[in-house]
């Protein structure tokens, strides 16, 4: 529940510099000194996080390796790993508002997306999977007379999890609800710019009873932790959402040191298709908007290209932009807020960039494409709006990963999709149509993980994601979840 009261304490509060949380404890870096966190909300220095060495990684990789082998988690009957994930998802839910802030601070998402999107969804994904772990089982093999085979699921091992800073603790769940389910251990390595909530509910797990080892936090930069995941010759399992270029590191790593399976999830630019018979206008708008421009766009799924049928583009844009001009872009904080502030000054210098070029390039920027509340320090980016976007600009090709709009637009159905398909991802996509058969052939010509029809965004848990081309491989949320994590194992016995 949102109390302003509360929300106003603790945003005044002092943070307690953060810490590794390694075999059980609290631990600072070995070495590497510490890094600031700077509050995208005002540009301030909130506290600081350790400064992960090479040697940190590998004492967590040690304590991951020796949990898992000596069987205190991997062996516990799944009715028991389950109990303690379900205090786990209680103890996250009971502290819900404090880690919502706490995050909020720390990314600059708005606080409304925050309360449901980060504690709301991380405890109800550990809740799903603990849920489902003592309902999965083995198989009998409809071998012949005379054998028997049977087909056992066994947890994979050590897990390292790379996950970014838009929805820290979102992604978190969706690797560590299937990876701590199955009985593996994990090391997670949390973004530089969002650490924060990821070791605080590593101290819940420990709280709600989670064995020493079972989930190791270890904080710092990509180049030296995440390398040092990646390339350690005791982690089974490497599972990342981010960057195309970080993916393609992690998988020569992989290739370098003992061919660890590697599930990448790489973002993507993806195209929300209107067609001219849409059938409720005004909803395709706002959620149109909403699915570019909240949390900043910052949103791997965000429908980045809008791609619009050519006699209602210019009416359509129009009401976008009237819509957009209407979002209430600022403190994220104050529930008011729709669309809270960029992650960091990287990024928003990143984000301009894309404009700049695009205006260089003539194309008509219809609303937005500046930094705005500069006043208050912080990293704010008005909604942006950009029309006259050919197929092959940068701008229709590349994630900016902001509030930044594409629109192109198109006369036929089959022009439609060689747009849509025109990028080297292909992770999500939507359709907007009052024709149920155009729908069904939309959802089969786009190359997308997810296609929506007539909304975007919204899948749950029972669905999975993932994308095909350059958006990566593998599948968060859903039961195929857990294929990441569980190893097959035949026994063929002769009767």
């Amino acid at each position: 529940m949102f109390d302003p009261v509360r929300v106003e304490a603790l945003r005044r509060a002092p943070v307690a510099p953060g810490s590794h949380v390694i075999d059980g404890e609290r631990r600072q870096a070995s070495g590497g000194g510490a890094m600031d966190v700077i509050s995208p909300i005002d540009g301030s220095i909130l506290t600081t996080i350790p400064r992960g060495t090479r040697e940190d990684a590998e004492i967590a990789i040690g304590a991951a390796r020796r949990a898992f082998d000596d069987g205190r988690w991997s062996e516990l009957a799944p009715a028991e790993r389950k109990k303690i994930l379900l205090k786990w998802a209680e103890l996250i839910d009971a502290n819900a508002l404090e880690l919502a802030v706490l995050g909020v601070r720390d990314n600059g998402t708005e606080i409304g997306m925050a309360l449901k999107a980060e504690p709301g969804s991380a405890a109800a994904t550990i809740r799903f999977y603990a849920e489902a772990v003592d309902k999965i089982g083995g198989e009998i093999a409809p071998t012949g007379p005379g054998n028997l085979g049977l087909v056992h699921r066994e947890p994979a091992g050590v897990v390292g999890a790379i996950v970014p800073w838009n929805f820290p603790l979102m992604i978190g769940a969706w690797k560590l609800g299937p990876a701590l389910a199955a009985g593996c251990t994990v090391v997670l390595k949390p973004a530089e710019t969002a650490s924060l909530t990821l070791i605080r509910i590593a101290e819940l797990a420990l709280e709600a009873g989670l064995p020493a080892g079972v989930l190791n936090v270890v904080t710092g930069e990509g180049a030296v932790v995440g390398e040092a995941i990646a390339r350690s010759m005791d982690v089974d399992v490497l599972v990342f959402t981010g960057s195309a270029a970080t993916g393609r590191r992690l998988l020569e790593a992989s290739a370098q040191s003992n061919l660890k399976r590697v599930y990448l999830e790489l973002g993507g630019k993806s195209p929300n298709i209107v067609f001219a018979d849409t059938p409720n206008l005004d909803e395709a708008v706002k959620v149109s908007a909403n699915g570019i421009f909240r949390n900043s766009g910052q949103v791997c799924v965000a429908g980045s290209r809008l791609l619009v049928e050519r006699c209602l583009h210019d009416a359509f844009v129009e009401k976008l932009a009237e819509h957009a001009q209407d979002l209430r872009v600022g403190d994220p904080l104050d529930p008011a807020t729709a669309a809270g502030a960029v992650n960091s000054q990287r990024q928003l210098e990143q984000n301009l960039a894309f404009v700049e070029e695009a205006r260089a390039r003539g194309r008509r920027i219809v609303t937005g494409g500046d930094r705005i509340l500069q006043e208050t320090g912080g990293y704010y980016m008005a909604p942006t709006i950009v029309t006259g976007v050919g197929p092959d600009d940068r701008l229709a090709r590349e994630e900016v990963f902001g509030p930044v709009l594409a629109v192109l637009p198109f006369d036929t159905e089959d022009e439609a999709v060689a747009i849509a398909n025109g990028t080297d991802y292909g992770l999500a996509a939507a359709v907007w149509t009052a024709d149920l058969s155009r729908a069904h052939r939309m959802v089969r010509r786009i190359r997308a993980g997810v296609v929506h029809v007539n909304t975007y965004g919204g899948a749950d848990l029972t669905v999975p994601l993932g994308g095909v081309k350059q958006s990566g491989n593998g599948h968060d949320k859903s039961l195929h979840a857990f294929e990441k994590y569980l190893n097959l194992k035949t026994a063929w016995i002769k009767l």
